[in-house]
């Protein structure tokens, strides 16, 4: 068994945020990238304070963070917006429960405010942050640049879309300054540069800000709401998953310490589900060979986004082997008994257990009787561990109470959630 404790740099933690919600389409892979670079640069021709810096920055990276849906996330990419504010209400709604992210937050709620000739600078009843102006401003710069034409080519037609915009949709002040530093080529091509990435890490110095585990935790219950809450039929899992995950844990004589790591592994297992369409997800019959070829993928992308972010390998694996079995016949990994820790056993069965008790959009929660057959025919079948699968059984009644403690928390939250969205 590892450490007790997880430091997370802070940058890191960002970035594998960012890069989780851009899963959700490829086509805008890229965007919360640019456009952090860009506002990164906005800081420093405004002289802004590091600090001012880190929190505008950090909204950018993580500006639609909202958009839940495939089509919200391709409607931000459009230069006009039908309904700008459902996505950034829906970042600020996600984000401003967690202390290190609360104005980050704020900034994101407001960054499809229009300028209007000064009457942004308030929008149905809130002051609007300024910051909020200048986020606008580089997130509409960014969704002018096609990836499809040399950039420096680019530039009059940019910065015309801008300029004709000009106290309409922006405050003429930061126009002007974007003026200036648009005529600088080292802005544009920094914009197109593949190391735009490691760029923005050593300007932001985020590098040596370290999380420690408690605030992981508190993070990895934002990254299961944004997993979760694209669908009402997923608006709970994770959540499941951690609470009987971590009650296993602690009933087999790990200490609390451990037993919260894997709690925090039960938040993030399904990260990767972020790269499978909601359809599929809610889809109420059998899911064609081709769908549950998507729905395979989940598994490695909670892998890949995990080791961004930084997490320590092994429990990473307590996250990613969910679907790994004793046989060596799960996926993605195939990786068999000898390999696969007592941690990820217990992650296997939490999250199993959790499928079958809970609803889904196929089928009703299965009683007692019926999960544990399903429970024993997977030991048989060397999927599960056979002493973990006794030790839930030993005690089905409270861990089923456990658990529909936590995911009827989770749908508190779901709905308070949903009730303040625009």
């Amino acid at each position: 068994m590892q450490s007790s404790t997880i430091r997370l740099r802070y940058l890191d933690l960002i970035k594998g945020l960012s890069e989780a919600v851009d899963l959700i389409n490829p086509a805008v892979s890229n965007h919360h990238r640019q456009v952090s670079l860009i506002t990164w640069m906005f800081c420093k021709v405004l002289d802004y304070n590091p600090k001012r810096t880190r929190d505008l920055v950090i909204a950018a990276a993580l500006h639609d963070i909202g958009g839940l849906s495939l089509q919200e996330r391709l409607d931000a990419l459009q230069f006009e917006i039908k309904h700008p504010h459902q996505h950034s209400e829906n970042g600020y709604l996600l984000l401003k429960d967690f202390p290190a992210l609360k104005l980050s937050a704020r900034l994101i709620r407001f960054h499809h405010v229009s300028w209007d000739n000064g009457k942004g600078r308030k929008f149905m009843g809130h002051m609007v942050p300024y910051d909020s102006q200048v986020l606008h401003l580089a997130d509409r710069v960014a969704v002018l640049i096609s990836k499809n034409q040399e950039i420096l080519g680019q530039v009059k037609r940019i910065t015309d879309v801008i300029a004709s915009n000009s106290s309409k949709l922006f405050d003429p002040k930061l126009v002007s300054m974007f003026q200036e530093i648009a005529q600088k080529e080292y802005f544009w091509l920094e914009l197109d540069s593949t190391s735009s990435e490691l760029l923005l890490g050593e300007r932001l110095k985020l590098r040596q800000t370290y999380l420690k585990t408690r605030d992981v935790s508190l993070i990895s219950r934002l990254f299961s709401h944004i997993i979760d809450f694209r669908s009402h039929f997923t608006a709970t899992h994770s959540s499941g998953v951690a609470a009987v995950a971590h009650f296993l844990a602690i009933s087999a004589g790990l200490t609390e310490a451990e037993a919260e790591l894997i709690r925090i592994a039960g938040y993030l297992h399904d990260l990767g589900k972020l790269a499978v369409p909601a359809e599929i997800l809610e889809k109420p019959g059998k899911l064609t060979e081709e769908e549950f070829n998507i729905i395979r993928k989940h598994t490695y992308y909670t892998h890949y986004l995990l080791l961004k972010i930084g997490l320590p390998l092994e429990t990473i694996h307590w996250a990613a082997y969910h679907h790994e079995n004793l046989s060596g016949h799960g996926y993605p990994f195939h990786v068999d008994d000898p390999k696969i820790s007592f941690p990820a056993r217990i992650m296997a069965v939490a999250d199993v257990f959790t499928a079958l008790t809970e609803d889904r959009p196929y089928r009703l929660g299965m009683n007692r009787e019926e999960t544990i057959s399903v429970l024993n025919n997977f030991v048989e079948s060397r999927k599960l561990d056979s002493d973990i699968v006794a030790l839930l059984i030993s005690s089905f009644k409270e861990i089923n109470q456990c658990r529909r403690l936590a995911q009827a928390d989770a749908v508190v939250s779901y709905l308070a959630f949903k009730e303040q969205m625009l």
